[in-house]
């Protein structure tokens, strides 16, 4: 998400830099610049109107052509600015109302909006340990119930069972009875959607916001759809109380206009976005780490938090006490490629460190196909080989490349870069950290020999 985004803006920084000191001529330029980014990101253009207006006057206000580092300057306005827009603090979804409490997810056919319930159900169980009831208020959509019923079985959450021939408001009334019969803490209900807005939708849907009184009313949108997402929450949010949206899809969307111009458009602050088909593709909206990663700040915040909730504690333990003893063979190199998918691959992982957030993309030696290849070619080893890696001679080799669909030379690749890497083990295991700066490796991702990534 926001890649296109982001890389204009850099551009447009990049040239601030090199001018040394701003003038208000340079200012206009890069003014123009970031407007033209902005419109070309599917931004809305009363936003951009807004965030340029509210960008320059600051600029001026903070003396930029004074200043000592102006680019610098211009950055941290301007990043400031995109966290306003974003909506300025997270904000959290209302989980401690009186139980049984309520969610009412809403939107057009198509959004993600099931998806999403199963995503946000999964989140809240795992992270609030609530007990949890599914509910399909779509008696319209084939198989709406049995698609939801199928996510709810695979993450054991309970889903009301169906009821032929009862209408959207019977089901409602039928959850809350159950709901308060069996001390359920919180109801979700997944309601109808549309191809597009009409009266007999938005009829519906506050007839059922009158029944359920929804502590959360959240409205789900593709971010695909840029500014038509932003339409479509405008006529949500005018005909009942929203209190927060979900953005799906944002793994896809390069532009991100909607993400940037929800807040300011309808009032209603966006609660999660949706960054993939797992259950587990659900992350909190935070506006100051989105607005990091847009200007390539990057956000160690999540990446920490990523690897707390994806990494095995006691498998990390037991890798650190054979790092220790400077033990590290190909099945710890296997773990290590398997705790960076558990995080979303390595791709995912740049995108959160400052500064690398392209380097997946543009560098064909740091990249998930190459980690999957190097995997396969662990996997295609004997259990023996792996612990004894030395042992691997020129046939065996032949076998390995054969079984993991690679060439011999990738063998070589892997079983070198395991060299290097269980060398530096030893090192560190004797010396510390300071062992690193001996072997003459790097201390910087950024210059990490290629061959140790080359697919």
């Amino acid at each position: 998400m926001f890649e296109n985004l982001s890389n204009r803006l850099q551009a447009v920084f990049s040239n601030l830099k090199k001018t040394g000191s701003i003038d208000e001529a340079a200012l206009n330029v890069a003014m123009r610049d970031i407007r033209r980014a902005l419109l070309e990101a599917d931004v809305s253009l009363e936003v951009v109107k807004s965030f340029i207006s509210e960008v320059k006057e600051k600029a001026i206000g903070q003396e930029i052509i004074q200043s000592i580092s102006p680019s610098q300057m211009i950055v941290k306005i301007v990043n400031d600015e995109l966290v306003n827009i974003l909506g300025k603090d997270q904000s959290p979804i209302n989980i401690e109302a009186k139980k049984p409490s309520s969610f009412m997810l809403v939107g057009l056919q198509g959004s993600g909006k099931t998806t999403s319930i199963a995503k946000l159900a999964n989140y809240i169980s795992n992270k609030f340990n609530k007990t949890i009831l599914l509910v399909s208020l779509d008696v319209n959509r084939p198989a709406a119930f049995e698609q939801l019923q199928t996510l709810a079985n695979s993450i054991d959450i309970e889903i009301l069972p169906k009821k032929e021939n009862q209408t959207a408001i019977d089901i409602a009334k039928r959850a809350i009875t159950y709901a308060k019969n069996e001390n359920i803490d919180l109801v979700l209900f997944d309601t109808a959607g549309r191809t597009s807005i009409d009266p007999s939708l938005m009829t519906e849907l506050s007839d059922l916001e009158k029944i359920i009184n929804p502590s959360e009313t959240l409205l789900t949108l593709d971010s695909m759809t840029g500014q038509d997402a932003v339409n479509v929450a405008k006529n949500f949010s005018e005909k009942i109380s929203l209190t927060g949206s979900i953005l799906t899809r944002v793994d896809a969307d390069m532009r991100g206009g909607a993400a940037l111009s929800l807040k300011i458009v309808t009032g209603c602050p966006i609660k999660f976005i949706g960054n993939g088909e797992k259950i587990n593709d659900l992350e909190i909206f935070h506006p100051d780490r989105i607005a990091n990663r847009i200007l390539d700040m990057g956000d160690v915040v999540s990446l920490v938090e990523k690897a707390a909730e994806n990494i095995d504690q006691q498998e990390a333990e037991k890798m650190a006490e054979r790092l220790q003893q400077g033990q590290f063979d190909l099945n710890d190199l296997l773990s290590q490629i398997n705790q960076m998918k558990k995080m979303g691959g390595i791709s995912s992982m740049l995108k959160l460190i400052p500064g690398m957030k392209n380097m997946g993309n543009n560098n064909s030696n740091v990249s998930d196909d190459a980690i999957k290849k190097q995997e396969a070619i662990i996997l295609s080893m004997t259990a023996l080989e792996r612990r004894k890696p030395k042992m691997i001679n020129s046939s065996r080799k032949q076998r390995i490349a054969k079984g993991s669909g690679t060439v011999v030379s990738e063998v070589n690749r892997i079983l070198k870069q395991h060299r290097k890497m269980a060398d530096m083990m030893k090192k560190i295991s004797k010396k510390g950290m300071s062992g690193i700066q001996d072997l003459g490796l790097p201390q910087d991702l950024s210059q990490i020999p290629p061959e140790l990534f080359k697919k």
